[in-house]
Order: C-alpha cells, then sequence, then structure tokens
C-alpha cells in the first residue's frame, strides 16, 4: 500500500472502522492463486486483518471495534466483488470474533490481551467429538468439517457435546464452545470444492487437548444471544439472526462481478449486432441486474435492522426469510447471465466461471435453505398479521 493508504488504514484501526478497499485490491491480485491453491495468501489474510475484518466484533475493552452488522455486510460485498474466497474469510473471522466474545473475561485475555487482530477460525455447527470434563477444564477431541481458514487462524473455535452420566441414562448432554490455540489443532487437507476453493475450509482434529475453563462457553448462549440489559447489540443478537444474511453479501460481491464481466464481455459484441438480436442481451442485463439490486436491498435492511433491534420479536425469522429469498435472487441473476453469455460463460479458465461457481457454493450453504426458514417465517407472519387486524 502507498503511504497515504497506511496512514488511513492505521487511523480506520483505530477508530474500530472497516476499510475494505485496500484489502479488495490485494485480494484481486491473489484470487487465481487462491483458486488453485485452495487458500488465500498469507497477503491476502495480512491485508483482510488490516482492513478490520478480525477486530470488527471485538469487544472495546480489548481494542476492538464492537461494529455493527450494515458495515459488515457492505464490506464483505466489497471484498467479495474482488476475490469470493477472500470475502468469506474476511466476514468469518469477524463473526467468529463475536462468538468468542461470549468467553469469560480471563478467556478473552488470552485471546486478545495482546491486540484486538486475530483471527480465529471455527468448526461449532454441528457440534461433534466429545469434551470430557476434568479438574478446571475439559479433555475434548473429534473431528469437525469446514473450518474456514483455518490455515491462517490463531485461535479455533469448536463446538462439543460434554460427555455426562446421566447423558448415558438418556439425559440431554449440552453443547460447549472451546477455544483452541491453531498450534494445538490438526489440520487435514479436505477441502476441494467446486466453488470457494481459496476458502480452506478443512477438516480438523483435536487428539485429548486439555481445554481450561476459562475458554469455553455454552454454545446456547452464542445461539440465543444475550438477553442482558444494556448488553452491546453484537451481543445481544442471536446467532442466526444475521449468520446468513452475511453469507449471502459473499454471493452477492461475486455475483456483482460476474454482471460487470459479463457486461465486458457480451454487451458490446450485443451492441454491434442487429438490434433484434441484442434484445435478449439487454433484458438479460436488466432482469439480472434488478434482481441484485432488489437482493442487495433486501438483504442490508436486515443488517441495519439487527443494528437498531437485534431481539425485535420475529427478527429471526424474519430475518432467514430474507436470507433465504436473497439467495435465490442472487443464483437466478448470475444463472440468467451463465446462459446467455456463450462460450464466455463456459470457459473453465475464465474469472466469470469462477463468479458463477462461487456463487453457487456460498448459497449452497444450509442456513439459506428456504424451506426451514419458510416454516419459521410462516408461524410468526401469520402471528403478527392476525395481531394486526385485531
Amino acid at each position: 500500500m502507498t503511504e497515504l493508504t497506511d496512514l488511513i488504514a492505521a487511523d480506520t484501526r483505530r477508530r474500530g472502522l472497516l476499510a475494505p478497499a485496500p484489502a479488495a485490491a490485494v485480494a484481486s491480485l491473489g484470487a487465481a492463486d487462491a483458486e488453485q491453491e485452495r487458500h488465500i495468501s498469507a497477503r491476502t489474510a495480512r491485508a483482510l486483518t488490516e482492513a478490520g475484518f478480525a477486530r470488527h466484533f471485538v469487544p472495546r475493552t480489548w481494542g476492538g471495534g464492537e461494529g455493527g452488522f450494515a458495515e459488515l455486510f457492505d464490506a464483505t460485498v466489497e471484498v467479495a466483488g474482488s476475490c469470493a474466497s477472500a470475502g468469506w474469510c474476511g466476514v468469518l473471522w469477524a463473526g467468529h470474533g463475536r462468538f468468542a466474545a461470549f468467553l469469560p473475561e480471563e478467556g478473552q485475555r488470552d485471546l486478545w490481551g495482546r491486540t484486538p487482530d486475530v483471527r480465529i477460525s471455527a468448526a461449532v455447527i454441528p457440534p461433534a467429538g466429545s469434551a470430557e470434563p476434568e479438574a478446571d477444564g475439559w479433555r475434548v477431541g473429534g473431528r469437525w468439517r469446514f473450518a474456514s481458514g483455518v490455515d491462517h487462524a490463531d485461535w479455533v473455535l469448536v463446538a462439543a457435546p460434554e460427555r455426562q452420566a446421566d447423558a448415558d441414562a438418556g439425559g440431554c448432554a449440552r453443547a460447549l464452545v472451546f477455544a483452541v490455540p491453531r498450534a494445538e489443532v490438526e489440520v487435514i487437507d479436505s477441502w476441494n470444492s467446486v466453488g470457494l476453493r481459496g476458502t480452506g475450509s478443512h477438516e480438523i482434529a483435536l487428539d485429548g487437548v486439555f481445554v481450561p475453563r476459562r475458554r469455553s462457553f455454552e454454545m446456547a448462549a452464542m445461539m440465543s444471544g444475550d438477553a442482558t440489559p444494556g448488553r452491546p447489540v453484537p451481543y445481544a443478537a442471536p446467532a442466526q439472526l444475521v449468520g446468513g444474511v452475511l453469507l449471502v453479501a459473499v454471493a452477492l460481491g461475486a455475483a456483482r462481478r460476474a454482471l460487470r464481466l459479463w457486461s465486458e464481455l457480451v454487451l458490446g459484441k450485443a451492441a454491434s449486432g442487429a438490434a433484434s438480436a441484442a434484445v435478449p442481451v439487454w433484458e438479460a442485463f436488466a432482469r439480472s441486474s434488478a434482481e441484485l439490486d432488489a437482493a442487495g436491498l433486501l438483504l442490508r435492511e436486515v443488517a441495519r435492522r439487527a443494528d437498531v433491534d437485534p431481539r425485535a420479536e420475529g427478527a429471526v425469522a424474519h430475518g432467514q426469510r430474507d436470507a433465504a429469498v436473497g439467495a435465490e435472487l442472487v443464483v437466478a441473476a448470475v444463472d440468467r447471465l451463465f446462459r446467455t453469455g456463450g462460450s464466455h460463460g463456459s470457459d473453465a479458465t475464465g474469472d466469470f466461471q469462477r463468479a458463477w461457481r462461487d456463487v453457487h457454493t456460498a448459497t449452497g450453504h444450509a442456513a439459506l435453505r428456504l424451506g426451514p426458514a419458510a416454516e419459521a417465517y410462516a408461524r410468526v407472519g401469520t402471528a403478527a398479521l392476525a395481531a394486526e387486524g385485531r
């Protein structure tokens, strides 16, 4: 970066804000290599950290930003517009910092006592492995899938059920989340996806690693959010409120990149030919661009509402509905471009094709399935409509 950019980035970090533009520029340069290497580069990881992603939700006590969801949404879209894998790692490092804020104060000190710029990978849903209680902690072991960004992580969060005597007799073991130093985690090279290939979302394993009590918390607290009056907004929000929306932010950024590439490849050619032949291309451009704009408005509004009132009645069901529908809009838009792009879209080595694959992989996440989201919203929405009618 230039000296001016360095100064801007330093001031941004000091004020706890995100500065995605320099990270997007660096990520763009490394996007093709990330595809081949199956992880982003160390340079891109540093750029994302300098942009403020890792510290975004870290408590101010430790020098973090306690940032907002809408700001993170915008920054993720911008970086993903250059490299979807970088956008995915950045937004998850931010989100995992929010999860880690549920640790006890002494556990937080282990992570952020020296700096808030700590990259945290996670594999918490679904819980796996097991946790054996010991004096002052647990002995944790097992394997977990899809630990995105783990190659460049400093810490890893895993979720495991606590092994209890009554659980064997039909009781329900509580799920706990554990913070483990990256050096104590085995990374199993397993990530070879069609899209988001640069996220390095490998499997990880722990072989009876001792985790002190201060580095653990109940998963239920993270999922439901902290309802304590006066609790800062990022930690009051339930995990499912904007989780899906932030994942679709990556797909939206990749889809906007696909639209730019498609426009360069197809629109000029269509304009130089017969007008009648160009009409389907113009219609594809108009409809797809409008769908992406609509998705952006829909999704960002969820993030904005989460910043204002994260515990509003029905907010989670509303957010899950909008995330799933927004994902469908993004997929529909990029698929239309793919069908009308001719040979440009089918070039397996091209940037457009990579963006198309990234969109489909990002929106294939289980959190974005419309069926469960529709059922939850229908139950909440029906009650709300009935109340309005009274």
